[in-house]
């Protein structure tokens, strides 16, 4: 069985950010920063996971489309963590990294999918 590189990265993501907020977790001004981007992250993961089972191809592309979305709201809550001082570039660069390379590979997705749903109509 070969590696579902997508859902790799997006639990990565996911437990990555995890850890992050749990070390800057009691810092003055950032808890709802912080259980933004863990909302935002676990939701990446999610969708891809739920997309793994789809009821149809454009459920699939429902699930990987929100992930999309989500994959970038996770990066605006780390750029305002990373202007806030309460992550450094090194961290910062990870993630958004990380969310980089999940987006593009959604996107990729996204338009398989698009052309498969686009093929089959009438």
């Amino acid at each position: 069985m070969s590696t579902n590189y997508l859902l790799k990265y997006s639990e990565e993501l996911a437990t990555g950010i995890e850890e992050l907020c749990k070390s800057l977790n009691g810092r003055r001004g950032n808890s709802n920063t912080l259980f933004q981007l863990k909302k935002s992250s676990s939701s990446v993961f999610a969708n891809i996971s739920e997309a793994q089972y789809p009821q149809s191809l454009p459920d699939m592309l429902s699930k990987f489309e929100i992930a999309r979305k989500e994959c970038m709201e996770t990066e605006s809550w780390l750029k305002l963590l990373l202007s806030s001082s309460d992550i450094d570039d090194i961290v910062f660069k990870k993630y958004r990294n990380l969310c980089g390379r999940i987006r593009r590979m959604l996107t990729s997705s996204c338009i398989t999918i698009e052309n498969k749903i686009n093929k089959n109509k009438p």
